[in-house]
């Protein structure tokens, strides 16, 4: 199963970044980037699969809501991984900022959009 692959991976992250922090601790930050780049990476089929079913709702569903639940979806994904790095490092008062943008964006892109017309 995937998802025992990117625990595992998680885990192996997660250790080798507790020992960079006793002995290493400007390497640890690094360590957690590749571990959470490797995983992006393992999810790409995941997420590929999901927008290619969103896409897939296009036919029966109205194309501006679609469009729509895309941006939302690639948005949050995004904000998630930004506002996670932020918080690893010790910054929680930028990912609380990154966060509450990456709201805000999905938020403008409902109310910006007339799903009526089409």
């Amino acid at each position: 199963m995937e998802i025992i692959k990117i625990i595992g991976i998680g885990f192996i992250t997660l250790i080798i970044t507790i020992i960079l922090k006793q002995y290493r601790s400007e390497f640890a930050f690094m360590a957690v980037l590749i571990g959470g780049a490797i995983i992006l990476f393992l999810s790409m089929d995941t997420l590929v699969g999901i927008i290619e079913f969103i896409k897939s709702l296009n036919n029966r569903y109205n194309s501006a809501f679609i469009s729509v639940l895309l941006k939302i979806t690639g948005i949050s994904i995004l904000t998630e991984y930004a506002v996670s790095i932020c918080k690893d490092s010790g910054e929680s008062s930028i990912a609380n900022k990154i966060d509450l943008r990456g709201k805000n964006y999905c938020h403008f892109f409902v109310h910006s959009c007339d799903f009526d017309s089409t």
